[in-house]
């Protein structure tokens, strides 16, 4: 089963590693991860997605309690909550196939956030469907006949 868990952290150094640590050290696998710091600038949220069934979730719901930098843990499994993922991908655009490529990208609801003499840096938001999969990358998949490759930074 698919769990995201929220996690409000002491905003110090070394506990982005140890939460991960305590994720590889026992054969976990955190699918996704966001970091970013609170109003209160001592204090980080962390959201990070990850699966296993029920006991292996609680086991790893005890041992982020138990580390002392984190103040509060939270499986939103079965809670209400809103779910977007951004995607960023670097897109070649040459001259002839810029304009091809900002159709595709008015198309998708996408945005250009970046400008280079070579490529565009788009960006697309999406909610994340019953089926699982995201709108944001399913949009991007669905626009891969554009006439340059994608790059990845």
């Amino acid at each position: 089963m698919r769990h995201v868990i929220t996690l409000l952290v002491e905003n110090e150094f070394g506990v982005l590693a140890r939460i991960a640590g305590l994720f590889s050290g026992r054969g976990f696998n955190i699918e996704s991860l966001c970091v970013a710091e609170t109003l209160d600038p001592t204090v980080s949220t962390m959201t990070l997605v990850t699966r296993g069934d029920d006991q292996i979730i609680e086991q790893v719901l005890k041992q982020l309690n138990k580390l002392i930098p984190v103040i509060k843990v939270v499986d939103l499994f079965e809670k209400e909550f809103v779910e977007r993922e951004m995607v960023l991908v670097k897109v070649n655009a040459t001259s002839e196939t810029r304009e091809e490529v900002l159709r595709v990208v008015e198309i998708f609801r996408g945005k250009v956030v970046d400008v280079g003499a070579k490529t565009y840096t788009i960006e697309s938001q999406g909610m994340r469907t019953r089926s699982g999969r995201s709108s944001a990358c399913s949009n991007l998949s669905a626009s891969r006949n554009w006439s340059g490759p994608a790059v990845w930074p």
